[in-house]
């Protein structure tokens, strides 16, 4: 809290944008403590000071919070069916922007993000760790068949759609972001 003060005192600011998330479902099944305090307590420090300096607030979210998605793709008004540790905080942090926009009034956006790739990436993600892998000549490690579908988003192209949201979003709303178009993990 005190971090987040000492910033706005010295960084004039008209909106608060939370990037911070702990990441990696298998960190968070092994790890859970971290991402509640980061995605949770961390998001409402985040809301608290926005709501006493009179900022917008915009959450960085994941599309992880719908669940399962068998077919298809998620929309905004889909129900959140978190089923991890990771996409449980997730979603914690956005109802908690949620509630604040329509408790306190607070002009609240959120952006549920796929699965964002670009430089500087955490080798633990499945492209650093495919190619860091392919590089050392080990195997690719794949879940099942590897037949899961993700949609994959160049992080410039993400952050274009938080800048564009955070310009145009209407207040309390939330915005998928993607491609719009899957491919297996093989």
């Amino acid at each position: 809290r005190s971090a987040v003060e000492a910033a706005l005192a010295e960084y004039p600011a008209d909106a608060i944008v939370n990037f911070a998330a702990e990441t990696h479902v298998d960190r968070s099944i092994v790890e859970p403590d971290a991402f509640i305090r980061t995605d949770v307590v961390g998001t409402y420090t985040l809301l608290e000071a926005a709501r006493e300096h009179g900022l917008r607030y915009h959450q960085v979210s994941t599309d992880e919070v719908y669940g399962d998605v068998p077919h298809g793709a998620s929309r905004e008004s889909d129900p959140v069916s978190p089923r991890s540790p990771y996409s449980a905080s997730k979603t914690s942090g956005d109802l908690l922007a949620q509630a604040y926009h329509v408790t306190y009034g607070l002009y609240t956006t959120i952006t549920r993000g796929s699965n964002t790739i670009g430089p500087y990436q955490y080798p633990e993600k499945v492209l650093p760790l495919f190619a860091t892998n392919a590089i050392d000549d080990e195997t690719l490690p794949v879940y099942g068949d590897g037949m899961q579908e993700r949609d994959y988003m160049w992080v410039g192209d993400h952050c274009a759609a938080i800048d564009l949201v955070l310009g145009r979003g209407r207040p309390g709303a939330v915005y998928n972001v993607g491609t719009g178009k899957s491919i297996p993990n093989m």
